[in-house]
């Protein structure tokens, strides 16, 4: 696995690598990351480009509601074990 790309974001860090024949693109943000897999037979043939275009600012924002959602999910279940 390689890294082809890194987004700069100031909400979380993005890097997308490659890896047999598919783009793996990660989020992350403190202690948690989110990873998404794409074939590339499944994009349009722009390579890395296509990845850029699905990643786009609406998208990152969902990504950002559900860093938020795993710190809440996490925090409770830590709690609960205190």
């Amino acid at each position: 696995m390689r890294v082809i790309a890194e987004l700069a974001h100031p909400d979380c860090k993005i890097s997308i690598f490659s890896m047999n024949q598919k783009y793996i693109v990660k989020f992350e943000k403190g202690t948690f990351e989110q990873s998404y897999k794409l074939s590339e037979l499944d994009l349009s043939g722009g390579g890395v480009n296509d990845v850029f275009a699905i990643i786009d600012e609406a998208f990152i924002a969902t990504v950002i509601d559900r860093f938020k959602t795993m710190r809440h999910d996490f925090n409770l279940a830590y709690s609960r074990n205190q």
